[in-house]
C-alpha cells in the first residue's frame, strides 16, 4: 500500500471525527487553544490507535466488534447528540451557558468516532500494511482534519447564532443513524 492510499484511508477514517469537530465547533463556539487541541489530538490518538489493536487483534474480535460498532457508535453520539438539540430550546439565557465541553465528553466522542478504525486495522494485517508507518498517519491526518473542521464550525456557528447548537447536535445525531446503519 502506497503513503498516498494511506492518507486516503486517514482521510475516510477522519471524516466522522471532522464531522463531530464542525459540531464542536458550532456549540462551543469559546473553546480555548488548549481545549480545541486536546479535541482534536483525542481525535487523532484514538484513530491511530484503533487500527493497531484491530492490527493485533487479528481476526480474533473483528467480528464482534463490527457486529456492534454501529450501534455502539448511535447511543454514544445519539446521547450526546440528543442533548445538544435538547439544550438548544432552552431560554436564551440557558443556553448561552453552553460550557460544557469536558474531558469525558471529549473522550466519548474521540472513541464513537474511532470504532470504525479497528476493522481498518485488521484489514491492514490483511494487507501486510506496516502498522507502524500506517497508524501515525491516519492519526495526523485526523488531527489537522479536525483542527480544520473546528475552525469552520466556529465560523458558521457565528452566523447561525442561537440555532448552532440545534445543528451541531442534529450532525451527531444524523452521524450516529449513518453508523447504525453502515
Amino acid at each position: 500500500m502506497t503513503f498516498a492510499e494511506i492518507i486516503l484511508i486517514g482521510l475516510g477514517l477522519s471524516m466522522d471525527a471532522a464531522a463531530v469537530s464542525i459540531a464542536n465547533g458550532l456549540t462551543y463556539r469559546n473553546l480555548k487553544k488548549t481545549q480545541k487541541l486536546s479535541m482534536a489530538l483525542a481525535f487523532g490518538i484514538f484513530q491511530a490507535l484503533m487500527p493497531v489493536l484491530g492490527y493485533w487483534a487479528g481476526s480474533l474480535f473483528a467480528g464482534f466488534i463490527s457486529r456492534y460498532a454501529g450501534i455502539t457508535a448511535f447511543i454514544i453520539l445519539g446521547v450526546i447528540g440528543g442533548n445538544m438539540i435538547k439544550e438548544s430550546f432552552a431560554k436564551e439565557e440557558d443556553a448561552c451557558h453552553v460550557s460544557g465541553y469536558t474531558f469525558g465528553l471529549m473522550m466519548a466522542q474521540a472513541v464513537a468516532t474511532s470504532i470504525d478504525a479497528f476493522a481498518v486495522g485488521v484489514s491492514l494485517c490483511a494487507s501486510g500494511v506496516s502498522i507502524f508507518t500506517a497508524a501515525p498517519i491516519i492519526g495526523i491526518v485526523t488531527f489537522g482534519c479536525s483542527l480544520l473542521a473546528q475552525a469552520l464550525g466556529k465560523v458558521f456557528g457565528a452566523k447561525l447564532g442561537s440555532k448552532a447548537q440545534l445543528l451541531g447536535g442534529a450532525i451527531l445525531v444524523l452521524i450516529g443513524v449513518k453508523n447504525l446503519l453502515s
